[in-house]
């Protein structure tokens, strides 16, 4: 058997390690740096630099809009998590069993994942929730649940009217990492299964989730992902200022670096936004090992 020679090596991951370092490690080894210093702008030259040390992640954790995108995020990551891998297993095990229309049906759920986010907001704010002709007030309208429109973007409903939007478009995609795992589940477990007299919630909690594991381990580790990463529909949800209903750590972080609010309330810090940034990557990090030791094996042993 040929060995592969050096230079072909060289040439096949030079590109890609390249990429990987300019785009990837430079930037977070920068950021985690620069999270250690008092930098006003994110332009500003290494010389203009002042260390500051833990300072910070010390005035960070002090401030009381970050500490309000935290638990938001982690609202997000924990309802919105439950909602999301409870409707996509679902869709997921319905749609790898006989039923007619399986194409059509995982193409349907999975598009509002295809759809840009920004035209997917503006949908659910201006079509869904509209006081005067929103789907949502109409259909309730129409069965009787409430006589007066509602208004599902007023302060104490934003958070929970912003959070059904997003999961809404999230489900295709978790939907579609369940299939995959499903599918490669052996037939001839659930036909033993159906042999023994099994019903369909005892090959469910017995066959399907047990050889699962490893799908529901890269489920939880990409919605994380995902909402460390929550960012376009905070702006969507409050376009003029940051709002204690929508603001995301990430929201947070742009408004310190680039001041994008039409009435700024905070001074440019780069530092801290760069310090937001190594809090995220550090909860992400953390989940990922969590996952990984509570769900150490991906098979379940048969």
């Amino acid at each position: 058997m040929l060995k592969p020679k050096k230079p072909v090596i060289v040439i096949f991951l030079g590109p890609a390690i390249l990429c990987y370092v300019l785009v990837f490690l430079y930037p977070t080894l920068r950021t985690t740096v620069m999270s250690f210093f008092a930098v006003e702008s994110v332009s500003d030259s290494v010389s203009k630099w002042a260390f500051n040390g833990l300072s910070n992640y010390i005035k960070l954790f002090h401030t009381s809009i970050f500490i309000q995108s935290l638990k938001n995020i982690g609202r997000i990551w924990f309802f919105g998590g439950l909602g999301v891998m409870f409707l996509a297993l679902v869709f997921a095990v319905a749609l790898t069993g006989n039923l007619k229309g399986t194409k059509f049906f995982r193409s349907a759920i999975y598009l509002p994942n295809v759809v840009s986010a920004v035209a997917m907001g503006t949908m659910w704010i201006n079509y869904v929730y509209n006081a005067d002709y929103g789907f949502l007030n109409g259909i309730l309208k129409n069965l009787g649940v409430i006589s007066t429109s509602i208004l599902w973007t007023s302060p104490g409903l934003l958070f929970w009217s912003m959070l059904a939007a997003y999961s809404f478009g999230m489900v295709g995609y978790h939907m579609l990492i369940f299939i995959s795992g499903i599918e490669q589940i052996p037939r001839d477990y659930y036909e033993a299964a159906l042999l023994e007299g099994a019903n369909v919630l005892q090959r469910f909690f017995y066959i399907t989730v047990p050889n699962m594991r490893g799908v529901i381990r890269t489920n939880i580790v990409m919605w994380t992902v995902f909402t460390v990463g929550f960012f376009v529909w905070g702006q969507l949800f409050s376009p003029v200022n940051l709002s204690n209903d929508t603001v995301a750590p990430m929201n947070y972080m742009y408004e310190l670096v680039f001041g994008a609010s039409s009435s700024a309330t905070t001074v440019r810090d780069t530092g801290s936004g760069a310090a937001i940034g190594v809090i995220l990557m550090l909860i992400v990090i953390a989940v990922f090992f969590a996952t990984n030791f509570i769900v150490r094996r991906d098979d379940a042993e048969v």
